[in-house]
């Protein structure tokens, strides 16, 4: 993917929004989620191939199976439709939607530093990269045969994470946590998406729906620097470009959570988030919360496309709903493996 390349002259939002709409009415519903969580891995496996995604079983089928079957094809699918609405899009839309498809990349790249982290072997990190970003296969290998974390930030030089994984190293270095190269992946997957965009009221919509992604992310990394007990200033790896709060106030509310919960309930988010809020006080469980940041995100976006149809909003909002389908069967297969329950299964589920 080139962010640079796609026609000259206009966008062509009509195509592209009838493509989206059409890709949006083969998702998985939730009757269909209700029907998986009842199967093993194998049968997963055959509810796929007579879906949509039966192209990526059929192809993968003779080299894997089971869960690793299921993930493969997920990620190939994901990549083989992000790359499709690229070759649908033109002008601005095209340069609006490789941009932030390049939130992939930002995946990979902390894909690959967690893996390295912990010791993973290559084959186990790659199951779970998603090749629908900017990075070409030749980046992805050299990547995947890193040996240390060091070797990871010499790697990505030249990309737009570099300088700001190569500030963050020396962090890395005193507190022994990744936090500090996470939050730079995702300070200049943003910095990048924010900058120079276009004017008009649909690009403003996106730059809305932007905003509540940034704020979203960076209450998350508070409440996980609250949790993690790290000696960290989260203000020092603030994502800029919400709207919630500053980085001198994100300092001060990790130190309180509490607070923190009562500044979002007060925020423009408060009406949205209000039940996610009082199971995040009530069970004191971050995963819950993060998976119902999620869903709140995504309706939002939903909402914005539905509003502007004929802009980039329909079409963020349809790549996070791939992108819901895959994680939910990615789940659910998983899931079903552990030997976990159908009811474990479904609360790991973002349902709208």
């Amino acid at each position: 993917m080139n962010a640079s390349s796609g026609s000259p002259g206009g966008s062509n939002p009509e195509y592209v929004t009838a493509r989206v709409r059409a890709r949006r009415g083969v998702l998985f519903d939730d009757d269909e989620y209700s029907k998986l969580v009842r199967m093993g891995p194998a049968e997963i496996a055959r509810y796929m191939e007579e879906s949509e995604y039966e192209r990526e079983i059929n192809e993968l089928g003779s080299r894997h199976s089971g869960v690793d079957l299921i993930e493969y094809s997920l990620n190939r699918n994901l990549a083989r439709h992000f790359d499709a609405l690229l070759g649908f899009a033109e002008g601005q839309l095209y340069d609006l939607i490789a941009r932030y498809l390049r939130k992939f990349d930002a995946w990979n790249v902390k894909t690959v530093l967690r893996g390295v982290y912990t010791d993973a072997d290559s084959e186990a990190i790659e199951t779970d990269m998603i090749r629908a970003g900017e990075f070409d296969d030749a980046l992805i290998t050299r990547l995947l045969e890193a040996g240390t974390v060091e070797d990871v930030v010499s790697l990505l030089d030249g990309t737009i994470f570099g300088d700001g994984l190569e500030a963050a190293f020396e962090d890395f270095q005193e507190t022994d946590t990744l936090v500090p190269l996470e939050n730079a992946v995702d300070r200049a997957f943003y910095e990048q998406l924010l900058s120079d965009l276009p004017s008009g009221e649909a690009v403003g919509l996106y730059r809305e729906f932007l905003e509540a992604e940034i704020d979203f992310r960076n209450v998350r990394n508070a409440l996980r620097l609250a949790r993690s007990g790290a000696d960290i200033d989260p203000g020092a790896y603030f994502i800029d470009g919400g709207r919630l709060f500053s980085a001198s106030e994100m300092t001060t509310l990790v130190e309180n959570t509490d607070e923190l919960v009562t500044r979002i309930r007060e925020s423009r988010y408060g009406k949205k988030l209000s039940e996610p809020l009082d199971e995040l006080e009530a069970a004191d469980s971050l995963i819950d919360f993060e998976r119902a940041l999620e869903g709140v995100l995504l309706r939002y976006s939903k909402q914005l496309g539905n509003v502007h149809p004929l802009s980039i909003c329909p079409v963020v909002a349809y790549i996070l709903m791939k992108e819901r389908e895959v994680t939910n069967i990615r789940a659910i297969a998983r899931g079903r493996e552990a030997g976990l329950s159908e009811t474990a299964i479904e609360q790991e589920l973002v349902i709208l």
